[in-house]
């Protein structure tokens, strides 16, 4: 019988390669700037800081797109952070669906990838979703924090389509009251928004999961929620317009049935948010609620 002796220089050696393994995984844990402009003030929601999760910088094509947060243990985004582009709603459809070789063990590539053609899923597939994950599913679709329709430049549109973006979403909300909601922030904001507008859109988990070959995979969210931040918007814009700026906010639950999307006031959505999920009582989606160091609150409301 022959019996191995792990010497020091064993040891060593193993070190080095479970250190390279995790820098190659390495994910931003402080947002660079050109990953921050997606982000009203460049500053991501706060209190979720507790929270195992891990900062994303979406990039496509060279260029960061969106920044998601995402939860490699239920395999779904919590949510994604993204600046709205003024569009006429068209879907890119025809764009494959890719993975975030930022969560890989093997890769020190940040550009999101088309998922190889083998099977080849051992490398990333603990820390994300995979295309087997959403495949023969009957009640749920692929459901986009970040739409493509939110999105004008094709890079943007097709940068989308990345699981990491992505939710198991009740088939009845995603084409029924959740996409008419996404109608409405775009006409709202391609009319009303004259500056910049930032978005983030995510998720409450239900402890309910999708599960394949008898493991765990994708967290089921039981709300959607969004909300929106433009500080230059149009002030002769029609008061029922005019009075959901700077900012507004709205969920809906991920179901058949009781699934009408509210429209609500960030601050209502946050103390929501409070009750139903994790977050934290400092929990604040925009950098001081959205509103301009030089402008008064009250102004911005004055019909």
């Amino acid at each position: 019988m022959i019996v191995y002796k792990r010497t020091d220089r064993t040891l060593v050696c193993l070190l080095v390669l479970v250190m390279a393994a995790v820098a190659a995984a390495e994910v931003q844990e402080n947002l660079t700037p050109e990953c921050k402009q997606f982000l009203y003030m460049g500053t991501p929601p706060r209190g979720l800081e507790e929270q195992p999760f891990k900062k994303i910088c979406q990039f496509y094509e060279g260029s960061p797109r969106f920044v998601t947060l995402y939860d490699t243990f239920n395999h779904i985004p919590v949510y994604s952070a993204y600046t709205f582009k003024r569009s006429d709603g068209t879907k890119k459809v025809d764009v494959p669906w890719m993975y975030e070789p930022q969560l890989s063990t093997v890769s020190d590539s940040r550009e999101m990838q088309q998922f190889p053609s083998e099977n080849v899923h051992k490398s990333f597939e603990d820390a994300q979703a995979v295309l087997d994950d959403y495949s023969n599913m009957v009640i749920f679709e692929r459901g986009q924090l970040n739409p493509d329709e939110h999105q004008a430049h094709p890079f943007d549109k097709a940068s989308t389509y990345t699981l990491t973006n992505v939710v198991p979403q009740v088939r009845e909300f995603n084409i029924g009251p959740w996409k008419d909601h996404e109608h409405t922030i775009r006409r709202r904001l391609n009319n009303y928004c004259r500056g910049a507008a930032y978005v983030v859109t995510g998720v409450t988990t239900s402890g309910h999961t999708v599960r394949r070959q008898n493991i765990n995979r994708l967290g089921i969210p039981t709300y959607l929620w969004s909300a929106y931040c433009c500080v230059d918007f149009d002030h002769n814009a029609p008061y029922s317009e005019r009075s959901k700026f700077p900012a507004f906010a709205a969920h809906g639950l991920n179901d058949r049935e009781d699934n009408k999307v509210q429209e609500m006031t960030v601050q209502q959505l946050e103390d929501f948010l409070k009750r139903v999920t994790y977050v934290d009582s400092s929990f604040q989606i925009f950098y001081d609620n959205c509103v301009p160091a030089n402008s008064a609150k009250s102004a911005l409301h004055l019909p």
